[in-house]
């Protein structure tokens, strides 16, 4: 196997956050779901109530989960140059809260809610307090409801939940994040393309690459000889297109990884360093 040295494009995915207790979407013991569409949310508003009263719930949880060795790990990494940039398919935040700084959210952040009538960004947190105010007892009441990895949980009693408009203009409030059927910014996409073109290798992490917006980098990178290396536990859609594809969990592998990196390269004799893990 080539050797893979240099500077590294770092694409992670929901299994980066699964050893922080959120659940990742599509691996090999997550249950089937059907997140809500951008055209589902905007058709009126009963799915809007449906959407609130499940991630009012779901974000009292994910606001108090912890970064990761992982998260760790790739802020060491960065601290050592090693990273070009960090590439994040999840809204959670962890990323940031660990510390790193070259950060694109590809999907945007949970924590940031804006109102699709008149564009103004607010707080989750005051969102969360007002419905809190509108909704006394939800949160003790179904505080037994499974979390999702979106920020949401399973919940179908949400006929009563009232939903605040915008505080600025009354209209209709959505996580600031891409939903399904949404297209990721164009800025954040091309600053990705130009990391790609200067990275020496593409590391994805803990991502199936099921949805196009992270796909695409690993088909950019193999078609510019990049070496990509995929690291998720169970299959990809971008196996076929690996230089290595390892079975293996996010933080055991990039803990391994800091502790083996040397000053010239970060994953010179990755053949060696990946002899003891399962493939």
């Amino acid at each position: 196997m080539q050797e893979l040295a240099g500077r590294l494009m770092v694409l992670t995915g929901a299994g980066m956050s699964t050893d922080s207790g959120i659940p990742d979407y599509r691996g090999p013991d997550s249950p089937p779901r059907t997140p809500m569409t951008y055209q589902e949310f905007v058709a009126g508003p009963q799915a809007q109530q449906r959407y609130w009263a499940r991630a009012h719930l779901g974000w009292n949880r994910m606001r108090r989960a912890e970064p990761n060795a992982g998260h760790a790990a790739l802020v060491r990494l960065e601290e050592q140059g090693r990273v070009e940039l960090l590439v994040t398919q999840n809204v959670d935040g962890l990323h940031e809260r660990a510390g790193s700084r070259e950060v694109v959210a590809l999907h945007g952040r949970i924590s940031d809610v804006v109102c699709l009538d008149c564009g103004t960004v607010s707080s989750r947190s005051a969102v969360q307090h007002r419905m809190g105010e509108l909704n006394p007892g939800h949160l003790r009441r179904y505080s037994g409801a499974t979390v999702n990895p979106d920020g949401d949980v399973e919940l179908d009693d949400t006929d009563d939940f009232v939903v605040p408009g915008c505080a600025a203009c009354g209209g209709r409030l959505k996580p600031d994040v891409v939903f399904f059927g949404e297209s990721v910014p164009k800025p954040r996409v091309e600053r990705t393309y130009a990391a790609l073109d200067r990275a020496d290798a593409l590391l994805v992490m803990g991502s199936s690459l099921t949805v196009m917006s992270g796909l695409r980098f690993v088909r950019y990178a193999a078609k510019a000889g990049t070496p990509v290396v995929i690291v998720n536990r169970g299959t990809t859609r971008g196996d076929e297109l690996a230089t290595v594809k390892l079975e293996a969990g996010c933080s055991e592998f990039l803990e391994r990884l800091v502790s083996d990196a040397g000053d010239e390269d970060v994953l010179g004799g990755l053949g060696e360093h990946l002899s003891g893990l399962p493939r």
